[in-house]
């Protein structure tokens, strides 16, 4: 999945070159070599970033492990609030039930925004009549115990075409994001429709489906937008399509989003997992842009700045 995100060759090189971090770890040339692990974990809307962060990391720090594991944004801080890992990726903000977890556990941590995104519906090629649905239609689609099983059911000038549901699972901070957006309450969906955590499951579920219908991160469409096509969301301002402009403009409503990482003190507390934190937000245009993630406004980027130094100097 990284290799079909991350251009080769120059574009890794040019970053090595420039690329360095707060300790002065910089390549061959010179400069400290560290070593050990960074265990990051989480969401796998948020991985493809931490990937494009990590490979252009061993390019300055090849003695530094850094694997990034994807079981949902539930299912990270899970493992997060255990001391598990050292970094958790999130595509929702922390629940209150996780922050407990992790209170009793001693777990202190900072909520950093990494990129924004915008939440794509997203249907087959093959459907040629659906160019835009309202959120009170996406919410008749998605209810819990909704009836629609065909695509007139939605709207009456639809054909009469079976509806296969696709969509990421209960651990996923897309699912609870989008439940929360278009149901009126979190977790709160009909659930005859194939779950997965792995994204990629439900883009070859739609796009092997005449009459599909699924929804997950603006990144995982753009990579597959020759096999699926987005559809624009009406919520209540007129059609809108999801954008790396309309995200960052906030004009795709309901479903812009901001994208997180989460650090913890003990984690930073370790030197290579500093360095990689710092040298991920020294870099993070250029790792947005390599993972075709939203950009950060400026006022995002000092937040997050701002709020990793007072992590670093808690810790």
């Amino acid at each position: 999945m990284l290799s079909r995100r991350i251009l080769a060759g120059t574009a890794l090189a040019a970053l090595a070159l420039t690329g360095c971090s707060s300790n002065n770890n910089e390549d061959a040339d010179g400069g400290e070599k560290l070593s050990g692990e960074v265990k990051v974990n989480g969401s796998s809307t948020v991985a493809p970033l931490s990937e494009a962060a990590a490979t252009f990391y061993r390019e300055v720090q090849s003695g530094v492990n850094v694997s990034v594991g994807t079981s949902g944004t539930g299912g990270g801080f899970e493992r997060f609030c255990k001391g598990e890992t050292d970094i958790s990726d999130a595509s929702r903000p922390i629940k209150d039930s996780e922050i407990e977890a992790c209170e009793a556990a001693g777990i202190q941590y900072k909520e950093l925004i990494v990129a924004n995104d915008a939440l794509t519906v997203v249907v087959s090629k093959d459907n040629d009549w659906a160019d835009c649905l309202t959120v009170d239609q996406l919410k008749a689609i998605w209810e819990p115990n909704s009836q629609i099983t065909s695509w007139n059911q939605v709207d009456p000038s639809f054909p009469d075409e079976p509806l296969k549901l696709f969509g990421p699972g209960t651990d996923s901070g897309t699912f609870d994001y989008f439940t929360d957006e278009i149901n009126g309450e979190e977790g709160a969906s009909r659930t005859d429709y194939t779950a997965s955590e792995n994204d990629n499951v439900v883009v070859q579920g739609v796009a092997g489906t005449k009459g599909g219908l699924g929804y997950f991160g603006f990144t995982y469409f753009e990579e597959n937008a020759d096999k699926l096509k987005a559809l624009k969301v009406d919520g209540g301002s007129g059609c809108v399509e999801p954008s790396l402009k309309t995200a960052q403009e906030n004009t795709y409503q309901p479903l812009s989003r901001p994208l997180f990482i989460y650090v913890s003190d003990s984690g930073v507390k370790k030197e290579q997992v500093a360095d990689f934190v710092t040298f991920y937000i020294e870099r993070i245009d250029d790792i947005v842009t390599e993972a075709q993630y939203v950009p950060l406004t400026e006022e995002q980027k000092s937040t997050l700045q701002a709020e990793f130094d007072a992590l670093k100097a808690a810790a």
